[in-house]
């Protein structure tokens, strides 16, 4: 009786071999593998075959997953059977593999080696890899991003250098072509303004390449963007120990945007929250959430983590180009620049939220209705005739002198009353004493800057604030963009037309 209770048990525990063995949702693979030849198969379970496109009728001992003709690369095969032999055993051995119709599948293979048979699981990886590939592809383009932003900032610094004098030399001989000229002097004015006009579009065209790529939006479902990027980040998560949750909003109004750059600021994100985390414990918990804000209307993604958190200190620092707590040669500090300034091309904001020791909060908020970008400002249907503002004042602020001198005269000669501010603390000085009808400010100056001398102005004289014109050679900084946007001020890009600065001032005055 005992034996034939024993024996009652070892067919059970067999028949429940059996089942795992049929049902388990990995490849299990028992047989030899040689290094010339394919092999034999004892043993090949159901998922086996579908990982390699066998039939569920194609005998066991026909399914031959290891063969030289399975493999991508048959050099391949040979270090996979050369580790298997030399170790007795390898752990999640990624290979490319082909099924029987041809196409590529990718597998990790645990495997042990004991004499000469050979017991394997196989795990169909494809997916995984595709996303990984992808992850990759979107992390160069990241690289790609900051290395563009380093460049932007670069030449925004040249540009504001060169845009200077190229002004001055575009305004004088502007000045000079409305003079009696002989035909010699007028054809070597017209050459000097010729050129000087090809060298500002140099400039510009400079600009526009290195501040961003070309943008393709439409209208994108921001739950969707989340989606796809946090399954880019879901294995690295996995394998670092980082917790994600989501708490992601249903029925969030679709965003005009483009959805590879919104992408790219969610994984700047989710990447300096993963890093901070780890750097602090080797572990740590995300979370995403999005909502709708119906008061701004605008939508908002949120990205928080359990890291050390943003000091006080830093925060009004986080987004400046460079900016970067990691050690030399571990970041460029450009991650978050990169992210606010897609943030605005959208007419949208990041912000961050911290408490040092209780991780960080960064919100992204993305209009619902559009925008109007700050080149955009609304203007009047009708051109005001010059005689309609003859008379009034102007404050010109301006620390290039020869600039000063022809934009200067060029206002005089329309018939305004101009007074010249070499900087903008003696332009503050100027405002307390005189009352202007109308201020051009240049945004970059020593001592007292065009946007502090802006905020001055708006405390004590609002109504002027509403009056005034920048001009600037350096437009390209993220300081400079959202200044201006926020202000709301008409401006004008160095070199500039001495018409268009007529122009913009009839229509500020009027």
């Amino acid at each position: 009786m005992a034996r034939r209770s024993r024996g009652g048990g070892g067919d059970q525990r067999a028949e429940a071999f059996a089942r795992l063995f049929e049902a388990v949702h990995e490849g299990v693979f028992i047989g030899t593998l040689a290094p010339e030849g394919d092999g034999a198969t004892v043993a090949a379970n159901p998922h086996l075959k579908l990982i390699f496109g066998y039939s569920s009728e194609t005998p066991e001992s026909d399914v031959a997953p290891f063969a030289a003709d399975r493999f991508a690369d048959p050099a391949a095969r040979t270090s996979f059977i050369e580790r298997l032999s030399t170790g007795g055993a390898v752990t999640d051995h990624l290979l490319r593999m082909r099924r029987l119709d041809g196409s590529a599948v990718w597998v990790e293979v645990t495997a042990h080696l004991d004499g000469r048979r050979v017991e394997a699981l196989v795990r169909d990886v494809s997916e995984r890899k595709k996303l990984d590939d992808r992850s990759k592809d979107l992390y160069q383009q990241l690289l790609q991003a900051e290395k563009m932003a380093a460049l932007g900032q670069t030449i925004s610094g040249v540009a504001h250098e060169l845009n200077n004098p190229l002004a001055t030399i575009l305004s004088w001989s502007e000045r000079l072509s409305e003079r009696p000229l002989d035909a010699g002097a007028r054809r070597g004015v017209e050459v000097i303004l010729g050129e000087a006009e090809r060298a500002a579009r140099i400039v510009r065209n400079l600009l526009t390449f290195a501040r961003k790529r070309q943008s393709t939006r439409a209208m994108i479902d921001l739950n969707a963007v989340v989606g796809e990027t946090l399954a880019l980040r879901a294995y690295d998560q996995r394998m670092n120990n980082i917790t994600v949750i989501t708490a992601l909003a249903s029925g969030l109004p679709p965003v005009f945007a483009d959805a590879h750059q919104i992408q790219q600021i969610l994984l700047n994100l989710i990447i300096n929250a993963e890093q901070a985390m780890l750097a602090a414990r080797g572990e740590g918990s995300l979370v995403i959430r999005t909502w709708h804000d119906g008061e701004q209307d605008v939508v908002a993604l949120e990205v928080s983590d359990d890291g050390p958190g943003v000091p006080p200190e830093m925060t009004s620092k986080i987004f400046d180009p460079f900016f970067t707590t990691k050690e030399v040669g571990e970041g460029t500090g450009l991650g978050l620049t990169v992210a606010y300034a897609i943030a605005q091309e959208h007419g949208g904001r990041i912000r961050v939220e911290s408490q040092q020791g209780r991780g960080a909060s960064f919100v992204a908020e993305l209009p619902v209705t559009g925008f109007e970008t700050m080149s955009r400002t609304p203007r009047p249907s009708a051109v005001p005739a010059m005689e309609a503002v003859r008379g009034a004042s102007i404050l010109l602020v301006e620390d290039e002198k020869a600039l000063a001198a022809a934009v200067s005269e060029a206002l005089t000669d329309a018939g305004l009353k101009v007074d010249h501010a070499g900087d903008g603390e003696e332009a503050l000085a100027r405002v307390r004493q005189h009352t202007y009808d109308l201020v051009v400010c240049d945004l970059k100056m020593p001592r007292v800057d065009g946007m502090t001398l802006y905020r001055a102005i708006a405390a004590g004289a609002p109504a002027l604030a509403r009056r005034v014109i920048f001009v600037t050679g350096d437009v390209a900084g993220t300081d400079a963009e959202r200044f201006l946007e926020d202000s709301g001020c008409r401006w004008l890009a160095k070199p500039f037309r001495l018409a268009d600065l007529l122009r913009a001032v009839r229509e500020t005055l009027a």
